[in-house]
């Protein structure tokens, strides 16, 4: 026997805004294509563990669909595909649409650096005949996380006569691994006394290289020496080639699928991996765009997107600039006239950590990709704050192509918070919102995401530069 709907309830229906899990609304097919595209995303996580190999990734695959360099006076036509690769740690891909360039470019940016060890200058050192690495942290970590867990070596060796040796060991299952030890809960007393945060310390991040001395009676520091024997021997370098490399030490495990359902995705690097892979594989698609389209992946967003590499660099404006030039436009115009998705991630909510959320306004995995207006810390410091306008462009542009999306915010208002590039893009005069993936244990070397997740950001991303 059915029953009437009541007022109340078609009102509700009409006037509130309802979340639903995705998975409850995605349909058979949806879900198998959200599990076929991750099979490549994980893939890809696995062979761009840094920010030089996540550029030496996407451009191979870039070129494999017939992208080239852009070349500076060269005249393209609608459809041509380029791309401007920046000192190997930035890279951006763009696809000439049919209108003017000076009309707006249609833009993603994420980025390709996450949280690690560097190597210090002076790194390698002997302590009671073991080898070991001084690092120093990069991003924001919490430094117990680190260690008692396999690690790899990735990176450089940049030497006087210029030749650049690259460095990968510890990612083969027949490959070494490293180390940094923690104190045993036997004797931890006094550690135990520290607080979380300084449970271990900057200057404890040591990384255990080597035990092996070299074999002679004479002379002191034979496992350094042995050590540095066996990088000659492979690389080809000697201590004081260290002084300029660029090496990082990064967790040595795969990415695998999380949950018996097979429902999530864990590895280290989603952030921002996450969206720099949806980004990249949506303009991948894209043919003959109305406005040019433009996926940027970029280098130093985790330590503030400082240096050359960095999106608070001009290197945007140039390559939007450059593609203006080539048809007589004014670079100024096309900034002001483009439009912009910051894809950077967002705390999905964690059932054992729900108190530094705000629920109404947090994110949720399975709900699909995250609509963030703003980021920053407590008064909204540090961050662009997206307008009314542009913002319900965004929702028409979900809405209409059926794609499965949630809004965030990152934590309570007092609790913390966090930046992305967004308001750098935004100081160019483009309009920008950011537009990501929620993710669980973030910035720890190991992170969870949500395969349907991942694949509604790839489908927002080629929407809107499609």
């Amino acid at each position: 026997m059915s029953q009437t709907k009541s007022q109340a309830e078609i009102l509700k229906e009409a006037l509130f805004n309802k979340r639903k899990n995705g998975r409850l609304v995605a349909t058979d097919e949806t879900l198998a294509l959200s599990d076929s595209y991750c099979e490549g995303y994980k893939a890809f996580l696995d062979n761009a563990k840094t920010e030089r190999e996540a550029v030496k990734a996407a451009v191979a695959l870039a070129e494999a669909k017939g992208f080239v360099p852009f070349e500076i006076g060269k005249s393209y036509k609608t459809g041509d595909k380029v791309y401007v690769n920046n000192r190997g740690k930035t890279v951006a891909f763009a696809v000439i649409g049919k209108e003017p360039v000076e009309k707006g470019v249609n833009i993603t940016a994420a980025h390709i650096d996450s949280p690690r060890l560097d190597l210090k200058p002076n790194p390698l050192y002997e302590e009671i005949e073991l080898a070991l690495f001084k690092t120093h942290y990069y991003g924001g970590i919490k430094k117990y996380q680190w260690t008692a867990i396999p690690l790899a070596l990735h990176g450089v060796f940049a030497l006087k006569d210029g030749t650049v040796k690259e460095v990968c060991i510890g990612e083969a299952d027949d490959e070494p691994k490293f180390v940094i030890n923690d104190l045993l809960p036997h004797l931890a007393s006094e550690q135990n006394k520290r607080t979380l945060n300084e449970g271990i310390k900057g200057e404890e991040l040591n990384v255990l290289i080597g035990s092996h001395p070299f074999r002679d009676d004479k002379g002191s520091e034979l496992v350094k020496l042995n050590v540095l024997k066996l990088f000659n021997e492979k690389y080809g370098i000697t201590e004081s080639d260290f002084l300029s490399a660029e090496l990082e030490l990064v967790p040595a495990f795969k990415a695998c699928d999380i949950g018996i359902d097979r429902s999530m995705i864990g590895a280290y690097g989603q952030d921002d991996r996450v969206c720099a892979y949806p980004a990249l594989t949506a303009i991948l698609e894209v043919d003959a765009p109305e406005k040019t389209a433009l996926a940027i992946l970029a280098d130093k967003e985790e330590i503030g997107s400082a240096g050359n590499t960095g999106l608070e660099s001009d290197f945007l404006r140039y390559v939007i600039g450059d593609l203006a030039k080539m048809q007589g436009g004014d670079a100024t115009v096309a900034l002001r006239n483009s439009k912009c998705l910051s894809a950077d991630v967002n705390a999905g909510t964690d059932p054992t950590f729900q108190d530094v959320m705000e629920r109404r306004n947090a994110s949720f995995l399975n709900y699909g990709v995250v609509v963030t207006k703003y980021t920053g810390a407590r008064g909204k410091s540090g961050t662009s704050d997206a307008s009314a306008e542009y913002v319900a462009s965004v929702r028409a542009m979900l809405d209409n192509a059926g794609i499965i999306w949630q809004t965030g915010e990152l934590g309570k208002v007092d609790i913390g918070g966090g930046g992305t590039v967004a308001m750098y893009i935004a100081n160019m005069g483009v309009d920008v919102v950011d537009l990501g993936v929620p993710v669980l244990s973030m910035h720890a070397p190991f992170e969870t995401t949500s395969k349907l997740d991942v694949y509604m950001c790839y489908r927002a991303m080629y929407e809107f530069m499609k």
